[in-house]
């Protein structure tokens, strides 16, 4: 009794310190004194006198601190510039924090029959200086804000000024925060807003905050946010419209996953909705998206958004009253109208639309006029089947089979069946579209859902089996995956579907992902798992048997399906396999046929033997094949490794001698490969004699898995030393041996043509071009040096017209060329220091190539050049490749770019033909894309580079264009071949180097070239009333077709060259009035193309004016200008009105 008096007194200014201590105490935990319970136990009496002495302790606080001065005092704290008032600011602000504490717990223990005016006057004056108080005092605000919610709550007088300012600021702090706990405080007073009056301008910042909670990710994913955002269309009519477009606004940078989140927002909004605010969420909002579902571009990032939206509400109508009702009304003014306009995509997005809301209906129609309206609707599904549009009829497709598999069972038989024939019968063989026919494939396995449906496909589906072997790679991967669909429900026997033989030739040949999916269709078929491994053995023997290639395909891919444990299994089964037809073989020559007759035979033992050599084979290049994929793995288990080397090793011998047929040695010798050398000690030592016992230009293929062998072995520097011997060069000297090795003389004759078959098969493969840079450094530059002797003979040969080279035939002086440029720039990579490669017997090779060969080629006469005119193109087509691929892949520096591109412009003032064009296009493609990647010493140096670019660049569009005109048909064939690489390389450059000065060159010389023709060609016009403008691309000469057609594939290209035309006209670079009209033949054909620009009317618009200044041709006599000059601005008037 005591302490609750004690407490009512110290509400005082004079006691302030024990009523701040009360206070103090309340909140720490460990005491355990609690104000809420004091409250409850005051009688009425005391109840009214606390809350007395609080309005009048409140009052003398605000007096004593006015607010107008606490703002003035918080910024006089932040500048460190402290006053008399700032310290006593501080302690009256803490009386009110308390005083609020215990008005805040006072709510809860206000009854109707007590007198609590003077608590509400306290209630209303913190609630007024809320908006005054420093940002400091965030502890007080947030108590001021919890007082508010919980007056709002209660329902007390004043409650709506409370819940305004509670309602503001949960808002602002949620959207502060994005905390999710702010969220659903908010949303505990979302009644709150329906106090301020939307059209006040108190509401103006409140309708932007609103606005902005649809774009906060926390609200739409928050339930309570949903409810929060859901409830706002409630407020005013115009507000709805401001929601719906602030949505659509956003709908492009919000997440596919927050579309259903969206959906539900509108959903239920509309539920709860009645009269105006209902009729406007239907027509503004909901009829809107599915008016956009319609018209919105197929491309366009928001169209998948808002089908989204409106397939929330298409699945609600099965578990909502009413939906289907508003669907069908609302979808009725627009649907029906969509599916009949004329624009194909429009049809095709309703289609879409119409797919997936069907049955569109309304649940009140009587039976008669349901029955019609579904007619009406299947008739439209005969109608999108038959749409000329390819993505209209694949749209069809879906819906048929969507449709019919959701209602199998209500669909009329005949309608069924019929829509089903329609789909494989005619579409599935659809010629004018492979998307139609793979529409078909990928939508059956949509309708084997439903077990319904199985009979009847059963027998529609056999008579697509030939669509395995369509010509679309997207085609066969859809028909695949639906077989597979049918094994996984067992709707039918897929191999009765599609005849096993069929799909074994197409796994022969077939693309990685058909195969992979093939694979997966015959795997238990051909290696089940769950049976015992003799099994696995005998399905092995089949499908070899079957179709080798098939087989050797199947087990590439059979590790992806089964543990690596089996696939070992297998190698092991297949090993015993093989050695039981040996014994059986061996046995058989031995035994009488009676006592064969009696032992016990196995199902192989009665259909393999080793005779059959092809099953022989395949065998043993599956276990190779096998083997292979699961290297690593076994790699990893070193037990396994060991079983099988050993396994292998001593079984390989006997192979050797019992499998002699060619086709048997290669997997063998494979195999070899596999196992250390000193597993198979007696074969390792006779591979090095085989090579060499080799002969030329008939070698064994085998040599190939040979020379395999020696690298996994790591004794490649036998193989150099082989080749060594056998290229010509100085004689080796005579090696010093030890006295008790025993030398033998070797008399076998030197094959250089075998050397450089052997060194190019190390060379090109990767593995063993590993293990050949890894030989000493020595020996290698020994082989470089020993390849150089083809320079001589290739020069010898240039020199004399009937001589023979000293060393080398001509094709072997070739090759050898050839590997000396590729090595000598594999062995100065291995050799580079800080990541720098100096490329010097590349340039030196360079260097001969202009101060010899090209040098020959200015000296010779036109008759000996014709006898080695093939060498001249080979020697430079050889070197530039190399190069090229250096470039490609970041070798070669600026210097050496610059030294390639210089030396090009010198091949092609030198050398007749243009066998080096596209090499050439090649190089500037990779030197424009590697410019970026790689480090320049100077901007110099780029300068220089680019410049050099350009140059060559206009020096070959100059060629080509001589080339033309002096051989047409030769011209035409030229510039079909080289149409890819110059694609390419203009592509790169407008890719890296838009706006710079290299792309403004390489534009400015694309502009010339067709200008020029263009004009050359209206010049020797002879009636010019013949002269009509191009109407399209072909209408252009044939050198201006192929450059302009190039620059046409791209909307980006198309852009720069328009600007630059622009430029070029400007700046008079093209002037006179025939140079005019080319230009505006030009940008007509643009015009027609795929890739339209507004830059092309700019770009007219330019040649009008330019025009213009020529008008006084008009009072000159008849002449080919002045009709080209009126013809020119008819045209233009024309097409700038159009």
């Amino acid at each position: 009794m005591e302490k609750r008096e004690t407490f009512v007194q110290a509400v005082s200014k004079e006691l302030v310190g024990e009523f701040l201590q009360f206070v103090q105490l309340d909140k720490d935990t460990s005491d355990p004194f609690s104000l809420n319970e004091l409250l409850d136990e005051l009688s009425r009496k005391q109840k009214e006198e606390l809350w007395q002495r609080l309005k009048n302790l409140l009052t003398e606080m605000l007096l004593e601190s006015p607010v107008d001065g606490w703002q003035i005092v918080e910024v006089q704290d932040e500048d460190n510039m402290e006053t008399e008032q700032s310290p006593k600011m501080k302690k009256n602000i803490e009386i009110i924090h308390a005083i609020t504490s215990v008005i805040l717990a006072s709510i809860s223990v206000i009854n109707e029959n007590e007198n609590y005016e003077a608590l509400l006057e306290c209630a209303v004056i913190l609630n007024g200086i809320l908006y005054a108080l420093p940002e400091s005092e965030r502890k007080l605000r947030s108590s001021i804000q919890a007082l508010c919610v919980r007056w709002w709550e209660k329902g007390l007088p004043a409650k709506e000024d409370m819940g305004k300012t509670a309602f503001v600021m949960l808002l602002r702090r949620s959207l502060e925060t994005k905390a999710g706990a702010d969220v659903c405080r908010l949303w505990r007073v979302h009644q709150a807003l329906y106090c301020f009056d939307y059209h006040s301008e108190e509401s103006t910042e409140i309708k932007d905050m609103l606005l902005e909670c649809f774009i906060n990710v926390s609200y739409i994913r928050k339930e309570e946010g949903r409810r929060f955002l859901s409830s706002l269309f409630n407020w005013n009519i115009n507000f709805i419209k401001m929601i719906h477009g602030t949505i659509k606004n956003q709908l492009q940078g919000l997440q596919k996953s927050l579309m259903v989140h969206i959906a539900e927002i509108y959903f239920r909004a509309w539920k709860k909705a009645s009269g105006k605010i209902l009729e406007t969420i239907e027509n503004d909002c909901i009829q809107d998206l599915m008016f956009h579902g319609i018209h919105l571009p197929r491309r366009s990032p928001v169209h998948s958004k808002v089908r989204e939206v409106l397939s929330y509400f298409q699945h609600q109508k099965n578990v909502r009253q009413g939906v289907e009702e508003m669907l069908y009304r609302l979808y009725k003014p627009i649907l029906w109208r969509g599916l009949k306009a004329r624009n194909s995509e429009v049809r095709s997005n309703a289609a879409l639309l119409f797919v997936e809301a069907f049955p569109v209906r309304d649940p009140n129609f009587h039976a008669m006029e349901m029955d019609s309206e579904i007619q009406k609707q299947f008739e439209e599904l005969y109608s999108l089947l038959e749409d000329p549009y390819p993505m209209v009829r694949s749209t069809g497709i879906l819906g048929v089979c969507k449709i019919t598999s959701k209602y199998w069972e209500m669909m009329p038989p005949t309608i069924l069946i019929d829509l089903l024939k329609k789909v494989t019968g005619e579409l599935a063989f659809d010629t004018s579209s492979a998307d139609v026919r793979c529409s078909v494939f990928k939508c059956l396995p949509i309708i084997l859902d439903n077990k319904l449906s199985h009979p009847l496909l059963e027998q529609l589906l056999p008579a697509l089996r030939y669509s395995l072997h369509d010509n679309s790679e997207k085609v066969r991967v859809a028909f695949v995956d639906m077989l597979l669909k049918i094994k996984a429900v067992r709707a039918a026997k897929f191999w009765k579907i599609c005849p096993m033989e069929h799909i074994l030739v197409r796994l022969e040949t077939e693309s990685r992902p058909v195969s992979r999916r093939l694979v997966s269709l015959i795997f238990n078929s051909f290696l089940p798992v769950n049976q015992p491994e003799e099994v696995w053995c005998e399905r092995c023997v089949t499908l070899i048997q079957m179709n080798p290639a098939a087989a050797r395909r199947f087990y590439q891919y059979a590790h992806e399906h089964t543990a690596c444990t089996n696939i070992a299994k297998l190698i092991h089964v297949i090993r015993h396999c093989l050695n039981t037809c040996i014994r059986r073989a061996l046995r058989e020559l031995q035994e009488d046929q009676e006592e064969r007759e009696k032992e016990n035979t196995s199902v192989l033992d009665k259909t393999l033997s080793v005779s059959d050599v092809g099953s022989m084979a395949g065998l043993l290049e599956i276990i190779v094949i096998l083997w292979k994929s699961i290297h690593r793995s076994l790699e990893n288990n070193k037990e396994a490794k060991v079983y099988t080397v050993d396994k292998f090793a001593s079984a390989l011998p006997e192979y050797l001698k019992v499998f002699k047929d060619d086709r048997c040695k290669i997997p063998l010798f494979m195999l070899m490969s596999f196992l250390p050398a000193s597993a198979v000690p007696p074969f390792s030592c006779g591979v090095i004699s085989t090579l060499r016992s080799q002969e030329e230009g008939a070698a064994d293929k085998s040599y190939y898995t040979l020379l395999d062998c020696l690298c996994s072995w790591g004794r490649v520097g036998h193989v150099l030393e082989l080749i060594e011997d056998w290229l010509p060069g100085e004689q080796p000297q005579a090696k010093v041996c030890n006295k008790r090795k025993v030398q033998i003389q070797d008399t076998c004759p030197v094959k250089p043509r075998l050397a450089l078959v052997y060194m190019e098969y190390l060379l090109t493969h990767p593995k063993n071009r590993e293990c050949l840079l890894s030989a000493p450094q020595r020996k290698l530059s020994q082989l470089l040096k020993a390849l150089e002797v083809s320079k001589a003979d290739l020069e010898s040969l240039l020199r004399s017209p009937g001589g023979k080279p000293p060393n080398f035939s001509e094709s072997a002086a070739l090759q050898a060329f050839s590997l000396h440029c590729r090595l000598s720039v594999h062995l100065e990579h291995k050799l580079c220091s800080e990541g720098k490669v100096r490329l010097s017997v590349l340039e030196d090779t360079g260097f001969w190539l202009e101060s010899k060969v090209l040098a020959l080629i200015q000296d010779q006469e036109e008759e000996h050049l014709k006898l080695h005119r093939a060498v001249c193109q080979q020697i430079i087509q050889t070197y530039l490749t190399v190069c090229k691929d250096v470039v490609m892949v970041g070798l070669g520096d600026a210097k050496f770019q610059i030294q390639l591109l210089q030396r090009s412009l010198t091949i092609m003032q030198t050398v007749k033909g243009f066998f080096y064009v596209s090499l050439l296009l090649g190089i500037l493609k990779e030197v424009t894309g590697s410019s970026l990647i790689q480090k320049r010493d100077s901007d110099e140096e780029v300068t220089v580079l680019f410049d050099t670019v350009q140059k060559v660049f206009q020096k070959m569009l100059e060629c080509m264009a001589r080339s033309f005109k002096k051989q047409p048909e030769e011209g035409l064939r030229l510039l079909y071949s080289v149409q890819t690489p110059l694609h390419e390389f203009i592509t790169t450059v407008q890719t890296w180097h838009e706006h710079s000065p290299v792309h403004r060159g390489v534009l400015s010389t694309l502009i010339a070239a067709p200008v020029v023709e263009i004009s050359h060609q209206l010049q020797k016009v002879s009636d010019v009333e013949e002269l009509t403008p191009p109407e399209c691309l072909p209408d252009l000469p044939p050198f201006s077709r192929c450059l302009i057609g190039i620059v046409m594939k791209s909307l980006n290209v198309v852009r720069s060259f328009l600007s630059e035309l622009k430029a070029c006209v400007t700046s008079g670079d093209i002037e006179g009035i025939v140079c005019l009209t080319a230009v505006l033949h030009i940008i007509l054909v643009i015009n027609k193309g795929k890739h339209r620009s507004s830059k092309v009317k700019e770009a007219a618009a330019t040649v009008h004016r330019k025009l213009k200044t020529f008008m006084e041709i008009t009072l000159e006599e008849d002449s080919l200008e002045r009709f080209l000059y009126e013809s020119s601005m008819r045209t233009l008037g024309a097409f700038l009105n159009s």
